[in-house]
């Protein structure tokens, strides 16, 4: 697979024409890592959920993947506008929730 189109900024990229927010690059490269696991592992659960008819299990997945996408910088106040300790409070603060969940 390509990898995606950045804006110039850095704020975005682009996919197939349509513009999406940029996970914030200043995270660092484990605990990216780790959040992009647990967002994957909670959109396979959105799936089997779904398939299974079970909206509270549908329903705490699609928490667990807004919560991963927050951590990540992708939806929320977007990053560029956090001072770099908003930025580490909110990516080590998802991180501890989703793996909380987790457990």
């Amino acid at each position: 697979m390509a990898e995606p189109e950045h804006t110039p900024d850095g704020h975005f990229v682009v996919i197939d024409g349509r513009r999406w927010r940029a996970t914030d690059p200043e995270i660092p490269s484990e605990p990216a890592a780790r959040l992009r696991r647990l967002l994957m592992a909670a959109r396979r659960d959105v799936g089997a959920a779904r398939r299974a008819d079970d909206a509270d299990a549908e329903r705490d997945a699609r928490s667990r993947v807004h919560l991963a996408k927050v951590a990540l910088g992708e939806r929320g106040t977007p990053w560029w506008e956090q001072t770099p300790a908003e930025r580490r409070r909110r990516w080590h603060d998802g991180l501890d929730a989703l793996e909380r969940r987790d457990a």
